[in-house]
């Protein structure tokens, strides 16, 4: 605990009439110092027995760069207490706005930490919101309460050593809109390769024309068309993605590497990675998913052996030359799997998933739609 620059004031204040009171008599003491004791012992002792409030930080979901996230912080108290609240933000979000309980001063400080000067009484909250800025595993806090008296002449500081963790992912491309024919051709082959012919049917509304038996329907001109019924071979459909970089480039190989993940994933297609921080073997699903999103947001640089990349079916790399996709032994630059068809501006249209996370910001799911 320690004096406010008011309580200081008043301390000065004190001083100087004693001063004066032992130069002119103690009578000066009487309209002034009486009172401003009696207030200082009253700040002081209000202060010193303020206690700690009870700190409750809820977890925060993952998403991706750019999405939004609400930071809540329940806090409770003994007794009624004015407080200013104040959270520690480090780099990889940004503060983007304050809520607290109402009637409470919010404010963004000069270091970009979210602050509230407010009343504590009971149960109460305090939130902000963020906007996610880089990928990685970021801390939000440690909390700060600073406690005062009624009088603004005495603090207490009580620190909470609890933090929030935030995963952010990378950045995620839609690959469909690009023209990545490499990419697409070794999509429908592992596609073809899960399916096996299993016999013909008639044509019903919402079939895709692909499925048609256009033979059939020729030597048949005035019946119905039919399509194929394929039997799907479970065992089969799995890619491996081999993902490496120089270092100072792990983020141009995270969004590289987790767009061709989800863009294969989103075709049905089992995927496994091995990166220089870990090995995910091949799988599907939402929690896959959200597993490989989760390593990917955390990959670092470095290079893999020689036996990773010949066992994969993909690689993925970044070096001072730009980000490259290796399929069937063809080189691809990244950049242009992301191009518009009628251009050669980078396609800005996230991922589904991406879309998907944003639109329920503050969703039970953590930041990835299933």
């Amino acid at each position: 605990m320690r004096p406010t620059i008011r309580g200081w004031t008043a301390i000065g204040i004190v001083a100087l009439s004693f001063a004066m009171a032992w130069e002119f008599g103690p009578r000066a003491l009487n309209a002034v110092v009486t009172p401003l004791l009696v207030v200082l012992v009253v700040g002081a002792l209000t202060t010193a027995r303020a206690t700690r409030p009870e700190v409750r930080r809820a977890p925060v979901a993952a998403g991706f760069v750019d999405d939004r996230r609400t930071v809540e912080i329940g806090l409770e108290t003994a007794s009624a207490v004015s407080a200013t609240v104040r959270d520690a933000v480090g780099e990889g979000a940004a503060v983007t706005d304050v809520e607290s309980v109402s009637g409470a001063e919010t404010e963004i400080d000069g270091s970009g930490a979210p602050a509230a000067t407010t009343t504590l009484e009971g149960d109460d909250r305090f939130e902000y919101a963020v906007r996610l800025e880089r990928r990685g595993d970021h801390r939000l806090g440690p909390l700060t309460i600073t406690v005062t008296d009624v009088f603004g002449l005495f603090k207490r500081r009580f620190d909470d050593a609890e933090t929030t963790s935030v995963l952010v992912y990378p950045r995620v491309h839609d690959l469909r809109s690009g023209p990545g024919s490499d990419l697409r051709a070794f999509v429908e082959r592992e596609r073809g390769d899960r399916e096996e012919f299993d016999h013909l049917r008639e044509y019903q509304r919402g079939d895709s024309l692909r499925d048609v038996h256009w033979k059939s329907a020729a030597k048949r001109p005035d019946s119905d068309l039919v399509v194929t019924e394929y039997a799907a071979d479970e065992e089969t459909g799995s890619v491996t993605i081999a993902a490496e970089c120089a270092p100072g480039r792990d983020d141009d190989l995270a969004t590289a590497v987790a767009s061709v993940a989800t863009y294969l994933l989103e075709a049905d297609v089992g995927v496994g990675v091995t990166v220089p921080n870990g090995e995910y073997p091949p799988g599907s699903g939402p929690d896959h998913r959200h597993t490989l999103l989760a390593a990917f947001a955390v990959l670092e640089a470095g290079d893999l052996e020689d036996e990773q990349r010949r066992a994969a079916d993909i690689v993925v790399r970044a070096d001072g030359d730009g980000t490259t996709v290796v399929v069937d032994g063809r080189s691809i630059p990244f950049d242009r799997l992301v191009e518009t068809r009628r251009g050669n501006r980078q396609s800005q249209r996230p991922s589904p998933i991406g879309q998907a996370t944003r639109e329920r910001a503050d969703g039970d799911e953590s930041g990835v739609a299933s």
